[in-house]
């Protein structure tokens, strides 16, 4: 069967020795209801023969079932019961393909609006967001929520798929409609890179090959430009900045001098010799040796995870952070932010809350909520009293001890935080720090 793997492996992946360094990419799938996301991923799994021959079966068999009289590729990703018996995706699922040019990681997120949370979750850690878009329907309003959300986040590249033109007969006319209206809201949006691709995900055009009934279109097919899209420069690799996980202390007549600090590098490159200031406390050192499983490394950069040993005994505990001497971060007691909220109980102002800042937590005060957001027009909307369940807005909050901040712009790992509920533990809350004062 063409697309299905038979012998335990599937076609086209060679090893993690085999593909080429283009590196890792994560992907979030987004889009309104029934515009497409499952069935694109399905096909992308498909035609670059990513699944295997029973995968294959077990869905044709419930397409039977289901009366599709088609293929359903959708319920590759569509993984739950309640999904499948819903036709809708509920919550974020992640899945993992790979090509000779790249590896991919995909969050295929929900669309309704009452799970607009678990698509902040779902973008929050890409590199790209691929939004689909219904060539009958155009932009709605979830495509603005989608892609401002995407912005919001730190989405660098975004990937607009005009999905369903064979039920617009393939036309240039309707595909151009529909990229002008999304220009004109991509131009509101901090994105730097924004591609318009027309596609039929159902049928597998501009999928993985080009298709030859849009002649007019003159780009690649979406897997091409995934595979080719740059991201290693989007990473933040001049400021130092690694938050303490774990002090590593054997204490076995072996190691009884041994104190590392181990983490994982959020951003900037560290090196053996290196001057780093331990915050808040302030105190500088120089870095020792870094430890990994493999062994002593020269440098370490992100995402690695590593052992910190420093030349001096200084005092570093959990949720301290080394970062460079000439490139320090702003230590804060009063943060300005950008909200997403996640929970029915609305957040109001004299709220408290549990802030987790990379592997800091403190306690925090809502000192006011300066505006909510207008997702129809992507402007403020001022005086609002409290955000309810999947409102985006501007907060200030007053800490009980002091983080280690940046600009979410700036830094997404140090730039960002989630609230959590003092009496649940729930997470309620994520946020994109926009300002810090001591």
């Amino acid at each position: 069967m063409p697309g299905a793997a038979t012998n335990g492996h599937p076609k086209g992946i060679s090893g993690g020795d085999g593909i080429p360094q283009a590196g890792q990419l994560r992907l979030a799938i987004v889009g309104s209801v029934d515009d497409g996301k499952s069935t694109l991923i399905g096909r992308l799994l498909f035609d670059s023969k990513q699944i295997f021959q029973d995968q294959l079966e077990h869905v044709e068999e419930t397409s039977r079932r289901r009366g599709d009289g088609y293929v359903n590729l959708a319920l590759l990703t569509d993984g739950l019961r309640a999904e499948r018996e819903q036709g809708i995706t509920i919550d974020v699922a992640y899945r993992y393909f790979a090509t000779p040019r790249r590896r991919f990681v995909i969050a295929d997120t929900p669309g309704h609006i009452q799970y607009t949370r678990n698509m902040v979750t779902g973008a929050s850690t890409a590199d790209v967001a691929v939004i689909l878009i219904d060539a009958r329907k155009g932009v709605v309003e979830q495509t603005r929520r989608h892609a401002y959300i995407a912005s919001l986040v730190g989405v660098r590249h975004l990937v607009a798929c005009v999905n369903k033109m064979d039920l617009v007969d393939y036309d240039e006319a309707a595909f151009d409609s529909v990229a002008a209206d999304f220009r004109d809201l991509a131009a509101k949006l901090e994105i730097p890179d924004i591609t318009l691709i027309p596609v039929s995900a159902l049928n597998g055009d501009n999928i993985v090959d080009r298709s030859e009934k849009m002649p007019w279109y003159e780009g690649p097919p979406v897997l091409y430009h995934l595979e080719h899209v740059h991201v290693a420069s989007d990473r933040n690799l001049h400021d130092v900045r690694f938050p303490v996980q774990y002090v590593i202390r054997p204490m076995s007549d072996e190691h009884h001098d041994y104190r590392g600090y181990a983490g994982q590098v959020a951003s900037g490159v560290l090196h053996k010799g290196d001057e780093v200031v331990v915050l808040p406390a302030g105190l500088r050192t120089r870095v020792k040796t870094l430890d990994s499983f493999d062994g002593e490394l020269p440098e370490a950069f992100p995402p690695q995870s590593v052992t910190v040993l420093l030349e001096d005994d200084v005092d570093v505990s959990r949720g301290d952070m080394l970062v460079g001497a000439s490139d320090q971060p702003q230590t804060a007691r009063r943060l300005e932010a950008t909200v997403c909220w996640m929970t029915d109980q609305p957040l109001t102002a004299r709220g408290r809350y549990i802030v987790r800042h990379t592997t800091r937590e403190v306690r925090a005060i809502v000192e006011e909520i300066s505006h909510r957001t207008d997702v129809h027009t992507l402007e403020p909307v001022p005086g609002a009293n409290t955000l309810e369940l999947n409102d985006i807005g501007a907060v200030t909050l007053r800490l009980s001890a002091p983080l280690v901040v940046d600009d979410y712009r700036r830094n997404r790992q140090t730039g960002s935080f989630i609230l959590v509920d003092e009496a649940t533990n729930a997470t309620v809350g994520a946020g994109m720090i926009t300002a810090a004062a001591d």
